[in-house]
This record gives structure tokens, C-alpha cells and sequence, in this order.
């Protein structure tokens, strides 16, 4: 498909009033058939596409989104006839969570810069003490460690709610617009990242489960909707954090259904890596990835085609 007339690749990851009517209209006038009687069914899950995570300028920019960005939007303009669905998460966060630096002190009263790292040693050590949930917290830092052998970060404020970081970035947007009216059908938006209490960079489930709130388990909803599709495509960002746990929680699931995990497709050169000194995240992921691979899931381009 060609890209429509209201699309300027130059305005990728720029700030803008996305052209809603005019990618509606454009949309409509395709006179696609509806998304339902598609044969395959087809889902695009696009993770925390975010202005904060994809806008140059954003609180937590991610070098390469902006290219990624561009990736996807015209990825979705040339498959609009094919995708049956999009699935978008939005990264949901308030001021006082455990992975910001109000959460924490030290013995002076001072918070933490962004990109600390907080052992367990260091809070049982009192080096760095919380501010809200003192047992929870405690416990936590061991689960991390212990279970899922991570060490926790603090984060800038970033895609607080209700400020502009944490609007999709416009030019996705529009896309998304397009292929809703091309194709009859909604967008599903996933919100995550909400609690208080615990981290949750995977669209399915928080790092460490949280009993009593309503997001605080596995869900289990949305990996049923999507092992109902014939092929999964997964993008966004970032590629060392929310990407590559929802493929974890993915790979986790549906282990030992080897024909769910075939129909995956991780659009590998739609995502980039958070950069933060002294630690090679990017090694990591593709390291977690390459284990992946050996285990079925399979990785693709935006250039190539559906299948």
C-alpha cells in the first residue's frame, strides 16, 4: 500500500496536533474490507510508544526511537490491508512509586539520582531506606534479586500521567487512526505501570505480583486474545526493558506450546535499547533473545513482508 498524502516521515518524533479527520478520512476512503473476515488474523502489539520514551527531548528518550518510530508508522501504512488489529500499552506512572526517587532516602535525607541502582544489601545495610511500604519494600528488593535476579533502578520521571510525555507520540497516532477506520476496527489500549509498589515493564504482568490490585497478576485475558491470532507482531519500546520482558512473559506462557510461540514476530529493527552508563543493556537483551531464538520465537524486519 502507498503511504497517504497527510504523512511526512519528516515529523516523526516531533510535537504536533495529529491530523485525526484527515488519517480518519484517508482511512475510510480505502473501502477495505472489515479486519474481522481476515484470513490470517494478524495483531501488531506496539509497547509504550510514548513521548517521553520516543521524542528526542523526552524524560527518558531511547537513542534510535525516533528511527524506530518511523519504522512502525510506515510498517502499519504498508500492511494496513493485512493487520487485523493493534494492541497499544501506555507506560502509567505517578510521583511517588518505588522506582522513583521520592520512594527512597538515605541516612541524610537525601533521594537518589536517576539511574541509581539499589541492592537489597543496600537497604537491609540502611544505606538506602524507604519512604512508604518499609516491610514491602524490604521484601521486594530480595524477590528481585532472588527470583528474578535483578537489582533495582531508579528512573527519571517519565510518562507521568496526564503530562505530555506520556501521550503516543503523533505521528504513530495517525497511523493508528488510519488503519482503525481502513479496517473497522479498535484499537485495544493496555495501561500498565500503575502500581505503587512494584515495577512492570512487561504489558502482561509486574515484576513482582501484587495480590490485592486489579493489574497486579498474570493476565491472563490478554494471552488468550492473542494466542487467538494467526501471527503476533511485537514493537516498540525499549527493547532492553518493556519489550524484552513481554516477550518473557510470553515465552513463559506459552512454554511448551510450541505452535502459539511460532506464530510471534519480533520486528527487531523497531526497537532500541536504554543507554545508561556502566551498564551494556543491549548485551543483555540479545543475549536474553538469542535464548529465545534457540526456543522457537522467531525475529523479522520491517522490511520484510506478513508471514
Amino acid at each position: 500500500m502507498p503511504f497517504p498524502d497527510f504523512y511526512d516521515a519528516r515529523k516523526v518524533g516531533t510535537d504536533y496536533r495529529a491530523n485525526i479527520y484527515e488519517a480518519v478520512e484517508a482511512g475510510v476512503d480505502l473501502r477495505l474490507a472489515a479486519a474481522e473476515r481476515d484470513r490470517p488474523q494478524v495483531a501488531l502489539v506496539l509497547v509504550d510508544m510514548q513521548r517521553d520514551f520516543v521524542h528526542r527531548d523526552g524524560a527518558l528518550y531511547v537513542p534510535g526511537a525516533v528511527e524506530d518510530c518511523r519504522r512502525i508508522v510506515e510498517w502499519i501504512y504498508r500492511h494496513v490491508a493485512a493487520i487485523s488489529k493493534i494492541f497499544v500499552s501506555l507506560d502509567s506512572h505517578y510521583p511517588l512509586q518505588i522506582f522513583f526517587s521520592t520512594w527512597w532516602r538515605d541516612a541524610d535525607g537525601q533521594h537518589p539520582a536517576p539511574n541509581t541502582v539499589i541492592t537489597a544489601e543496600d537497604v537491609h545495610a540502611g544505606r538506602w531506606q524507604p519512604v512508604y511500604e518499609r516491610e514491602w519494600t524490604s521484601q521486594y528488593v530480595d524477590q528481585l534479586e532472588n527470583q528474578h535476579k535483578k537489582q533495582l533502578m531508579i528512573w527519571p520521571f517519565h510518562t507521568m500521567v496526564g503530562t505530555s510525555g506520556y501521550s503516543l507520540s503523533p505521528a504513530l497516532y495517525e497511523a493508528i487512526c488510519y488503519h482503525s477506520a481502513a479496517r473497522q476496527a479498535q484499537p485495544e489500549l493496555i495501561i500498565k505501570g500503575d502500581i505503587a509498589k512494584t515495577e512492570h515493564y512487561s504489558i502482561l504482568e509486574p515484576e513482582v505480583k501484587v495480590a490485592d490490585h486489579p493489574q497486579g497478576q498474570l493476565n491472563l485475558q490478554l494471552l488468550g486474545e492473542l494466542a487467538q491470532f494467526d501471527l503476533v507482531y511485537i514493537a516498540g519500546e525499549a527493547k532492553s526493558h518493556c519489550i524484552l520482558e513481554t516477550v518473557n512473559s510470553m515465552m513463559r506462557h506459552f512454554r511448551g506450546q510450541g505452535e502459539v510461540i511460532g506464530r510471534l514476530r519480533v520486528l527487531e529493527d523497531a526497537m532500541s535499547s536504554v543507554r545508561v552508563p556502566g551498564i551494556d543493556f543491549e548485551a543483555m537483551t540479545n543475549a536474553a533473545f538469542a535464548a529465545h531464538r534457540r526456543r522457537g520465537l522467531t525475529f523479522v524486519s520491517t522490511g520484510e513482508g506478513i508471514g
